[in-house]
């Protein structure tokens, strides 16, 4: 069944009810195509703003499929520190609510220059079984994250502390990561080039549709790497469609 698009109350409070089930066969068409497939299927389908700019992956050939847990941070502001650090704060309190196939998606304004998480609250994360990490900032300690595996995309890398810059303010809320409204509980896809949004209630036809779409475009390249020109073949023409139905059932052995 398709899950139910989020809900917004005039609180400020975001949900997805029901929430996504992240099924096998689903993670496995997401972890197969790229994230220019899947923004392009969300282009097709009017949703523009899905791509997170600027960030990239901290390792090579990273995959990544998730759930959003959203993080925000708000600037510094010296009076409200003490109030906002109190018992566990926002930061903290985000890495430990952490859940299996989750990925933690911070919001930190683009800022450059102070850290938004270092590689003992990474390490933490993976121990929970989170998916990846994503921030519009710095990291910090960004080789040791590297070296722990875990996919994680971010903007640049820090040696400061977030206290230089952010407030942790709340998590599970809606934030803007990149120039993207990311609710809690989105679909979350990372590949070489970067990370994609999939609203829920559209993961399961656009990972169908993407899947065709490289489909055809694994023939299209085929053909243009034969020497044809690119008209009638990418996109796949009317009167090249049965030459590309042909090559499919040979390629899937049919």
């Amino acid at each position: 069944m398709t899950p139910a698009p989020p809900t917004v109350t005039l609180l400020g409070v975001t949900s997805i009810d029901p929430p996504l089930a992240l099924t096998d066969e689903l993670r496995a068409r997401l972890s197969r195509v790229s994230t220019a497939t899947l923004t392009s299927q969300l282009q097709r389908r009017g949703i523009r703003s899905t791509f997170l700019s600027g960030l990239r992956p901290v390792g090579e050939g990273q995959r990544m499929v998730g759930l959003a847990h959203t993080l925000r941070y708000v600037p510094l502001r010296e009076d409200l520190v003490a109030a906002l650090n109190q018992g566990q704060n926002a930061q903290r309190r985000a890495i430990e609510a952490l859940g299996s196939d989750e990925v933690l998606v911070i919001e930190a304004r683009g800022e450059p220059d102070a850290g938004t998480i270092g590689d003992i609250f990474v390490r933490r994360a993976m121990h929970l079984g989170a998916a990846g990490v994503v921030t519009d900032g710095a990291l910090r300690d960004t080789p040791a994250i590297r070296a722990l595996g875990l996919p994680v995309y971010h903007q640049s890398s820090h040696a400061a502390t977030l206290g230089r810059l952010h407030m942790p303010l709340d998590h599970q809320v809606p934030v803007a990561c990149a120039g993207v409204t990311v609710m809690p509980g989105d679909v979350i896809v990372g590949d070489g080039e970067g990370a994609v949004v999939v609203p829920v209630a559209l993961a399961e036809e656009v990972s169908l549709d993407a899947l065709r779409q490289e489909l055809e475009e694994e023939w299209a390249f085929e053909r243009v790497a034969a020497g044809e020109s690119t008209i009638g073949v990418f996109p796949v023409g009317d009167d090249r469609r049965a030459e590309f139905d042909e090559w499919l059932a040979a390629r899937d052995g049919g």
